[in-house]
């Protein structure tokens, strides 16, 4: 039992409250901003002005726009399931705000006369909780498209569903060599790992001993949130709006504050694995002590949901089978090679280093291998027997192309109707 479970452990049940609605508050204010700095920085990006009307520089639009959602006509489709299309955006949204319990916002701090650790609870296996978390969260995306009764939210929410799974694979083995390293799966454990510098100038955090995982879990976080350029399941051009098409009102809104405060939950676990937590970049100062730590945690976290925002705004969506090709055969395989030269590096077969050169050497080497594999372009398979085409894509026919003959018309029989039953019929209709 750590330090940190020691202490939270003696917490009142007064306090434990505050910190369950600090908690709730925090998530909900950081998606308002979120939304908010989101248009902000895409419409700079794209030369435009973005939210300015509501609130001081238009910074209370997020909020308006909440409290529009929350107050709109809630409409059920007619085959929907009542209470499943219900539950769907609740399943979605409990998760997301579960799993940031396990996660230490800052160290040993002074709350109302009373020492504590800015974290909720301390588990031995607090890296598994928020898989399990980001795990239950797919539940209500296949619920949602099952309860809809219709057919694009049902492939939306298998989509997404299948997308999700897959890249969560990437991200559960990524955090395998961080749990190697640090032997224990404690959140609190993990960050105080890092508390130390390497080759004397350099912050020990596992994002620079352990650069592949880094990557990998970062690549894995995007398209685990389904975010562009990953957002394959709001495809506008397949699938409409993706597993949420028939949702509206508060609702709608519910799935919206899941999607945020899944991206503040896997920020904040990557700045505590891979960035040192609440830590400063340096050790042995004032400013890693007390209320600093929160500080140091929240602007590690803005950090990744810029990038975020960054990858919104640059990057074109890719191909469903290039997500799903990135994901199989680079990322997963790429963390199992890379466990394995971390076991090794682990066991001392090289003794000429200390392990944090050695990780580091082998970092450069694989994330080198990694690079050059995504510069060299795809070996083109030569087809004799297709069909040849121009320039710009369109087949071209061959030059001893022969038309055939037209087939002869048919001649279709019409009903012979005799003279007199003519004339008496268009007597009758002229009377």
């Amino acid at each position: 039992m750590g330090d940190t479970a020691k202490l939270l452990a003696d917490d009142p049940i007064w306090l434990i409250l505050i910190k369950v609605v600090g908690i709730f508050a925090f998530l909900v204010v950081m998606t308002l901003f979120m939304i908010n700095w989101e248009r902000k920085v895409v419409a700079r990006m794209q030369h435009r002005p973005g939210p300015n009307r509501v609130g001081p520089n238009g910074w209370l639009q997020s909020l308006a726009d909440g409290l529009k959602l929350a107050f709109k006509e809630d409409i059920r489709p007619v085959l929907a399931d009542k209470w499943v299309f219900f539950l769907a955006p609740v399943i979605s949204c409990i998760p997301a705000f579960l799993a940031f319990s396990v996660i230490p916002i800052a160290g040993e701090v002074n709350m109302f006369g009373q020492q504590t650790a800015l974290q909720l609870v301390d588990l031995p296996v607090g890296v598994l909780v928020v898989l399990a978390c980001s795990s239950l969260g797919v539940y209500g995306i296949v619920l949602s498209g099952w309860a809809s009764g219709s057919p694009y939210p049902l492939l939306g929410a298998l989509r997404s569903a299948a997308q999700v799974i897959s890249y969560e694979i990437a991200m559960g083995l990524s955090i395998v060599a961080v749990i190697m390293f640090t032997g224990s799966l404690s959140t609190g454990d993990i960050v105080g790992a890092q508390a130390a510098t390497v080759l004397g100038f350099l912050p020990g955090w596992f994002g620079i001993l352990l650069f592949p995982s880094f990557v990998i879990y970062v690549v894995s976080m995007v398209g685990e949130t389904n975010r562009a350029p990953f957002d394959l399941p709001e495809a506008e051009s397949e699938l409409v709006g993706g597993f949420h098409t028939e949702y509206s009102s508060l609702k709608f809104a519910l799935f919206f504050l899941a999607e945020y405060v899944n991206m503040v939950t896997v920020s904040a676990l990557a700045t505590t694995l891979f960035l040192g937590g609440y830590h400063a970049p340096w050790s042995g100062d004032f400013m890693n002590t007390g209320w600093w730590g929160l500080l140091w945690f929240i602007g590690k976290t803005l950090f990744f949901l810029f990038l975020f925002i960054w990858l919104r705004g640059t990057l074109p969506r890719l191909r469903y089978d290039q997500f799903m090709k990135l994901g199989w055969k680079v990322l997963v395989p790429t963390s199992l090679v890379w466990i394995m030269a971390v076991a090794v590096i682990r066991t001392g077969a090289i003794q000429q280093l200390s392990t944090a050169q050695r990780l580091i050497a082998l970092g450069v080497i694989v994330g080198l291998v990694l690079l050059v594999s995504f510069l060299l372009p795809d070996k083109k398979v030569q087809d004799t027997k297709g069909v040849p085409l121009a320039g710009s894509g369109f087949p071209v026919p061959p030059l001893d192309l022969a038309v055939p003959k037209s087939a002869p018309k048919r001649k279709v029989k019409v009903a012979n109707i005799p003279k007199d039953t003519a004339a008496v019929t268009t007597g009758k209709e002229a009377e």
